[in-house]
């Protein structure tokens, strides 16, 4: 193909894409749908401009209304997270962690982190793994105690470890929680004290839970120990893709000069003008939403589970947050279950589970998949919508059904939902496909 040609093959594969995911139901748990407003903002000539810096601090000239955006940005992210000092430029939750690790360890220190297979996400990760926090920043990472039967990092277990560590010359200068795959919350306030004590800075990976926590819901990090939090401004928090940094204002200036000089220069200026929008969204609609999140989180779980599914966190009803955790090793395994509900547009993850690294199996075809409801229930859907997808799911994994005949019956549910909820605007449609070309006639290649 020429140059032409491949520029509209392009186009016709976006619209595509637009297309399938109208007709699809969407369950990555790392993944939402940003409003209009959101969309508006982010297609605004904000994205062609430079404002490295701090507002009123600029290295450039014509951030007269850039500045005035990100300044309402902070202020929002202070109000809604109820936070001394944000910072909103961090262009990825990865970066945000990677701003925290350069302004409060140095490259050979040791830091706590929950391991993959027990939710902890790459950004934590060891340098052999390639994980950001070693491979990049050159800390030596060590794991938390972790109970399965809980899902979540164990208290007594974890003390006995720092303590341990300070006594083999390894004490963590970094304990971070959070993570990726995260059902229940972590135990700051049962730990955050106690690692206080051992000069431990303390950070919440907030990445996932965000929007529950600035809807009320889940946990609060900051008024249970934690000194900052790192989180994705997308995912539950329902803004475009990159990071945010609340903390207390005496960590203010160590936070700023590592996002500017330190890990960013331009830091996407559309998309910090969306995550005010995202941000005043969630003032004003996110704790109904992050109620009927959970909601449907733990119909969705207790609905599978009645059809013979192994969902963890059984012992705590499953899971208190977004998403739930899948065993689905009696069916195959994680990877070609993944691959058949797509086909039945039906759109999870796989995910490793605790223990699957111990059993020798790859991520690639793990024993678990990971299924998230921040997206559907935006659209709308509640705890009679999380039983139909309970069903649909059997009917793929369980029953084998052809996906052809799933993936239409798929297609006919998701017709009644088509707008967004939880908005002060949604006459546009969530997955309208926005043409600003002026090109009048469609070309398909």
């Amino acid at each position: 193909m020429n140059a032409k040609e491949l520029y509209y093959k392009v186009f016709d594969l976006i619209e595509k894409h637009h297309k399938w995911f109208k007709s699809s139901i969407p369950l990555i748990a790392s993944e939402n749908i940003q409003s209009p407003a959101v969309r508006e903002a982010i297609v605004s000539d904000f994205g062609n401009r430079y404002a490295e810096g701090w507002p009123g601090e600029r290295v450039y000239a014509g951030c007269i209304y850039i500045d005035e955006v990100e300044i309402i940005c902070n202020e929002l992210a202070k109000k809604v997270f109820k936070s001394e000092f944000a910072d909103c430029r961090a262009t990825s939750g990865v970066v945000a962690n990677l701003a925290i690790y350069s302004a409060f360890s140095n490259p050979g220190d040791y830091m706590l982190a929950a391991s993959i297979p027990s939710g902890g996400h790459i950004s934590h990760g060891k340098k052999e793994h390639s994980g950001t926090a070693g491979l990049v920043h050159g800390l030596n990472i060590e794991h938390y105690p972790f109970s399965k039967e809980d899902m979540t990092i164990d208290v007594d277990a974890t003390k006995k470890k720092i303590t341990e560590m300070i006594s083999n010359n390894k004490k963590p200068t970094i304990a971070m929680f959070g993570g990726s795959l995260f059902l229940f919350p972590h135990p700051v306030k049962e730990l955050a004290s106690f690692m206080h004590d051992n000069n431990i800075y303390v950070n919440y990976d907030g990445a996932h839970v965000a929007g529950l926590i600035a809807g009320g819901e889940f946990q609060d990090p900051l008024r249970e120990g934690s000194d900052s939090m790192t989180m994705s401004s997308h995912k539950t928090l329902w803004g475009p893709q990159g990071g945010i940094i609340v903390a207390f204002e005496k960590y203010a200036d160590n936070i700023k000069k590592s996002i500017f000089p330190g890990t960013t220069s331009s830091h996407h200026l559309h998309h910090v003008a969306g995550k005010t929008i995202a941000l005043a969204e969630s003032l004003e609609f996110g704790k109904e939403y992050a109620k009927q999140v959970i909601r449907n989180a733990k119909t969705l779980a207790e609905s599978l589970a009645n059809f013979g599914f192994t969902v963890l966190g059984e012992k705590r009803g499953y899971t208190e947050s977004h998403q739930l955790a899948v065993d689905v090793s009696k069916f195959g395994d994680g990877g070609t279950i993944e691959k058949e509900l797509e086909k039945a547009n039906i759109i999870l993850n796989r995910q490793l589970l605790p223990g699957d690294i111990k059993s020798g199996k790859h991520y690639m075809h793990p024993s678990g998949v990971r299924i998230g409801v921040p997206e559907v229930t935006r659209l709308g859907m509640k705890e009679s919508e999380m039983k139909e997808i309970a069903s649909f799911i059997k009917q793929i994994v369980i029953d084998k059904t052809d996906t052809a005949r799933v993936g239409k019956d798929v297609s006919k549910f998701r017709e009644q939902f088509q707008k967004l909820q939880y908005v002060f605007e949604n006459s546009t449609d969530a997955y309208e496909y926005i043409r600003i070309r002026t090109l009048n006639v469609k070309i398909s290649i």
